[in-house]
């Protein structure tokens, strides 16, 4: 019979769970990894990640918005434009994302077709 004491019952880590309830979503490390090098309109931003669609893009930065992690600033122009800036605690995730980027360079092996 399985042990069901207190050392079978261990959970994963709460904050553990929350960063992938975010990060976990296809997208979101690109867009954080581009706003990290300075703000950026929307368009640039897009351009930056081929594959996003203009859609994608906006629901991952709202859901950005929502965890305090992007701020969206509005030029009146003419042209209205829109850029992105990540908060203090978006550019707080930078050495976490570069580690992460150096783990995958050594231990995850390289996608084919996926240089510039």
């Amino acid at each position: 019979m399985a042990d069901h004491g207190e050392q079978a019952c261990q959970r994963v880590d709460v904050g553990i769970s929350r960063v992938f309830e975010l990060f976990g979503k296809r997208w979101t490390g690109p867009i954080v990894s581009v706003l990290l090098q300075r703000p950026v309109h929307f368009a640039e931003l897009r351009r930056a990640i081929p594959g996003i669609s203009e859609r994608m893009l906006s629901d991952r930065l709202t859901e950005l918005g929502t965890a305090g992690l992007v701020i969206r600033e509005v030029d009146e122009g003419p042209p209205l434009r829109v850029a992105y800036r990540l908060t203090e605690a978006g550019a707080a995730m930078e050495p976490a994302l570069k580690e992460l980027g150096q783990w995958a360079d050594i231990y995850l092996a390289p996608e084919s077709g996926s240089g510039c």
